[in-house]
């Protein structure tokens, strides 16, 4: 029997040869992409079993023509992620309930996609009828006693969109209820924390609410502030990318440039989600 590179040699022990002869192929669901999906719900940390398990199931999913090989291991299952290193998977990817693993069958160079690339995060300007903006000031992070006042930004949660995470961060931080009017900008930055780049989206909102709720674990103090005032300040005429930020969102509030606003998507084969568009394109 032929087995892909890593796997067990002649001189196997007798104990772990008879166990690989009898063992099961594991259980597993094909991808999209000529791989499969292994379940290891059964194994209930049993190394030895699983070990075997492992090496035959890989001789059978490559006389198949499988690609990829994924095994997502629950924190209860910690112990057998060894076991698959040695034979010969690596790390994708890692959540605070699970490890995913990942192997390549063909000779091949792996056509695996990295782990996500980008953080996602936006920053809110808020305005309301009175030509004011809703600012904070950080009790953590980069402009903590800066003096900063700010417009409200966050990241975006895991399967959450823009205009979601958006409407919860401004509510999150100062208890404001506001709706999505559109995003009107976004920064590529690059070489950000564990080498991830970052994306920041500038989204306007209006608010629908005035009465203001501090979150104390993250912000100090949160008010609203005349849209002039909040542009002027030294800070923000220093930096280039708050000047151009800022100016884009007045510019905005003022009718002198328009932005992308979120067309709902929906399909069988994936959750909704939203393309972003200018608002002049009509169907």
């Amino acid at each position: 029997m032929a087995f892909p590179t890593n796997e067990v040699s002649a001189t196997t022990n007798d104990v772990d040869t008879v166990l690989y002869e009898i063992c099961e192929v594991l259980k597993a669901q094909e991808d999209r992409y000529d791989g499969v999906v292994v379940d290891i719900g059964n194994m209930q940390n049993d190394a030895t079993r699983f070990a075997a398990s492992l090496r035959a199931s890989l001789s059978h999913w490559a006389r198949q023509g499988k690609k990829g090989v994924w095994i997502k291991v629950p924190k209860g299952q910690a112990k057998l992620v060894p076991v698959a290193i040695e034979v010969g998977f690596w790390y994708h990817h890692a959540e605070p309930s699970y490890v995913m693993l990942v192997y390549w069958i063909p000779q091949s160079p792996p056509t695996i996609p990295d782990n996500a690339s980008h953080q996602v995060g936006i920053a809110a300007f808020v305005f309301n009828e009175e030509g004011q903006v809703l600012v904070v000031q950080e009790k953590c992070g980069p402009y903590k006693d800066s003096g900063l006042w700010k417009m409200p930004t966050g990241r975006i949660n895991q399967g959450e969109g823009i205009k979601e995470g958006a409407i919860r961060e401004v509510h999150e931080e100062t208890g404001i209820d506001a709706e999505f009017v559109e995003v009107v900008g976004f920064r590529d930055g690059h070489n950000v924390p564990f080498g991830k780049s970052d994306m920041l989206f500038v989204c306007m909102l209006r608010s629908v609410s005035s009465n203001i709720v501090v979150q104390d674990t993250e912000i100090s103090a949160a008010k609203w502030m005349a849209i002039e005032e909040f542009a002027s300040q030294p800070k923000n005429q220093q930096s280039k990318l708050l000047k151009d930020m800022i100016g884009v969102c007045v510019a905005n509030v003022n009718g002198r440039c328009k932005g992308f606003s979120g067309i709902g998507i929906s399909s069988n084969s994936r959750k909704p989600s939203a393309f972003y568009c200018n608002a002049l394109y009509s169907q």
